[in-house]
């Protein structure tokens, strides 16, 4: 007795057609029913009974699915059961992240999942944060870290990070003065920022037009050190994270009042079918938890 007879078997028995069977497991009528044939040869019993138009089920017949269903059932365990072992133990990720972000919760995940897993190879590219979410949505990378204006609906997603947009300048610019920074004030000026296709740049982005709002971007750059040193150097107001901005003591960063919506880092994911996806989603909550 082979499986593939048992496959054949249920499939005629619910499709209660030997054509509509064979199409769906995808090999010829008379292949079906010469397997069906050497089944119920060995059984010692017919299954079907064939004088109708359609294929019913005889008394055996009836009596032998469930315990077919089960046989199926159990050998697709036992394929899964293997499978998950096999991938945490010689599997492959892909890992994204945002340019430019060094995010230590992340780095802290990865470690503890390759200590756990140690056969798992890792790999770890950057890219923008659109980029990255179509690598996610095509199966390139298995998850990735990127900033965003709201968490993805097609993608299963943690937000780690939720912090509000500000703007950095030299302690001598005339925003400092000002009691409350408003994006119109920011607009006044040129704009030092990100990208588009960057989170932080999709925040800034939607907030201007929601306020009817054009900024006069200046310069764009992909990393925070960059924006900040252009800013610095009185080229244009900086547009960044509240996080971000404390890495330079010697500027001054303002919240933006009616900025809106805040500023997402999120770790996004597929599906987490796969074993060791699963592993590093479990590593990753953890991690970020903890800070």
């Amino acid at each position: 007795m082979e499986l593939r007879q048992l496959e054949y078997f249920v499939a005629v028995a619910e499709e209660r057609n030997f054509t509509r069977a064979a199409e769906r497991v995808h090999i010829s009528q008379s292949g079906v029913s010469a397997q069906i044939r050497s089944l119920e040869r060995e059984l010692g019993a017919e299954l079907f009974d064939r004088s109708a138009r359609t294929a019913t089920l005889t008394v055996a017949g009836k009596a032998a699915l469930a315990h077919a269903r089960a046989a199926l059932a159990s050998a697709e365990a036992l394929t899964q059961a293997v499978g998950e072992v096999t991938d945490l133990i010689r599997g492959e990720l892909t890992i994204g992240m945002v340019v430019g972000c060094t995010v230590t919760p992340l780095f802290d995940a990865l470690a503890g999942f390759h200590r756990a897993h140690p056969g798992v190879e890792l790999s770890l590219l950057e890219d923008n944060s659109d980029r990255l979410l179509d690598s996610v949505r095509d199966g390139t990378v298995d998850l990735a870290l990127i900033g965003t204006a709201a968490p993805p609906t097609d993608l299963e997603s943690i937000t780690v990070v939720s912090e509000p947009l500000v703007v950095v300048t030299p302690a001598d610019h005339p925003l400092t003065r000002r009691r409350r920074v408003s994006l119109r004030d920011v607009c006044a000026d040129t704009v030092v920022c990100m990208p588009p296709g960057t989170g932080l740049r999709a925040v800034f982005d939607n907030a201007c037009t929601t306020a009817g709002l054009t900024p006069r971007i200046a310069l764009q750059a992909g990393a925070s050190d960059a924006i900040a040193d252009l800013a610095a150097r009185g080229l244009g107001v900086a547009i960044l994270s509240e996080s971000m901005a404390t890495a330079y003591p010697d500027l001054v960063a303002r919240r933006i009042d009616d900025a809106g919506a805040p500023a997402l880092l999120a770790l996004v994911w597929k599906d987490a079918v796969r074993p060791a996806v699963r592993e590093l989603v479990a590593h990753g909550r953890r991690a970020f938890a903890s800070h």
